[in-house]
């Protein structure tokens, strides 16, 4: 790639720390949202509690979800996330569908067949996800064109409510809830939805299932194949006490080289147990990766007497995060679950000015490929 094909985000990610932003859920919840509020006019008639569908406020209060990206770019953010964490048809059954469990049955591929077929959970889907890019789009750009400064639109595509690898059914270990192809066509609609809305990059986040996150990998690449175009994509992972992703249990070393040939903008991990419990995970990785590693922990574990409902402040999530800054580690840092406006305020303040981490030469083709498949 030459410098004049080179993506202005990756330009930032060479010269400083790129600043993400926090935890969508956490704020909104400062905002004292009622289930009244979350419902509107438009699903007053849902037959399901929606108010942990924090995805639908994108559709029913855009002023408050506008409000929050807003807030988080005049903190720092270069990187702002779309409000879509879990908008595919699959993740917003939970809150539309009789769940067959409840009458004897249980789910399956039968089951979420019927999911991704169903006409409203589609057209749903699909506008939470390119209503939310362009509020995000509008805002960024907003903010940019009022500093000077470049601001980018990151498609959030979450690591949805079921498993690709794991049974949920102990005394049946190769039963699956749902197939790869189902789990592909979700994330696709979400995908086709996210560039319609006019984002930058596409970041498949909090990933505690490798397998649902390749699934999520093919079906950008399809979209990309179909619309003849190309975004950069960020992939980042939640781990779990031993550095593994929490369900498929694949450790650090396994997930980049599943994900190498991918070559994402960034390579990271969120989520998870909190900044100081990730820090060797984090090494790790950035001692294994040639691409940028990202960095937006949670905010600590969860602690339902703190006001964000985890125990660290602004004060502290800065000073972790400047730590992995000092030891060379991160190209782009921020915050996941417990990290308000002002927990990224500190943070961008705490890394102003430390330099990146270095990036080293892109591999050659023969050099990315997968050490396991190029055996096969």
């Amino acid at each position: 790639m030459t410098a004049a094909d080179q993506h202005p985000l990756q330009k930032i990610l060479e010269s400083r720390i790129a600043i993400i932003d926090g935890a969508m859920g956490t704020t909104i919840r400062t905002y004292g949202m009622k289930e009244a509020d979350i419902r509107g006019e438009r699903f007053k008639d849902s037959k399901k509690d929606l108010l942990n569908n924090g995805d639908l406020f994108s559709l029913t209060q855009p002023k408050m979800v506008g409000d929050i990206h807003r807030r988080f770019l005049e903190a720092g953010a270069d990187i702002i996330e779309t409000n879509t964490f879990g908008a595919t048809s699959i993740a917003q059954s939970e809150f539309f569908v009789d769940d067959p469990r409840e009458h004897g049955g249980r789910k399956d591929p039968e089951f979420y067949q019927k999911v991704i077929e169903t006409s409203f959970l589609k057209d749903l889907a699909s506008e939470i996800n390119e209503q939310s890019a362009r509020q995000c789009r509008e805002w960024a750009d907003r903010v940019a064109n009022a500093t000077g400064r470049p601001r980018f639109v990151a498609g959030a595509i979450g690591p949805l409510t079921v498993s690709l690898s794991n049974s949920p059914d102990a005394d049946d270990p190769g039963f699956r809830v749902v197939t790869f192809d189902q789990v592909k066509t979700a994330y696709k609609e979400q995908v086709r939805a996210l560039i319609a809305g006019g984002v930058d990059v596409l970041l498949v986040e909090t990933i505690f299932d490798s397998l649902n996150a390749k699934a999520a990998r093919v079906a950008i690449e399809d979209v990309f194949e179909e619309q003849n175009k190309k975004l950069p994509v960020m992939i980042s992972a939640a781990v779990g006490r031993g550095g593994e992703t929490m369900i498929s249990a694949q450790t650090i070393e396994a997930f980049w080289y599943a994900m190498r040939h991918v070559k994402p903008i960034s390579i990271g991990l969120n989520c998870s147990l909190g900044p100081d419990l990730m820090y060797p995970f984090l090494a790790e990785l950035s001692d294994k990766a040639d691409v940028a590693i990202s960095c937006y922990p949670n905010a600590g574990l969860p602690n339902p007497l703190s006001e964000t409902g985890f125990d660290l402040g602004p004060q502290d999530m800065a000073r972790y995060l400047g730590d992995f800054a000092r030891a060379g580690l991160i190209n782009i840092a921020g915050g996941c679950c417990g990290n308000t406006p002002e927990h990224i305020a500190a943070i961008a303040k705490v890394l102003e000015g430390q330099p990146p981490r270095k990036l080293e030469p892109a591999l050659t083709e023969e050099s990315q490929a997968d050490p396991i498949e190029s055996r096969a």
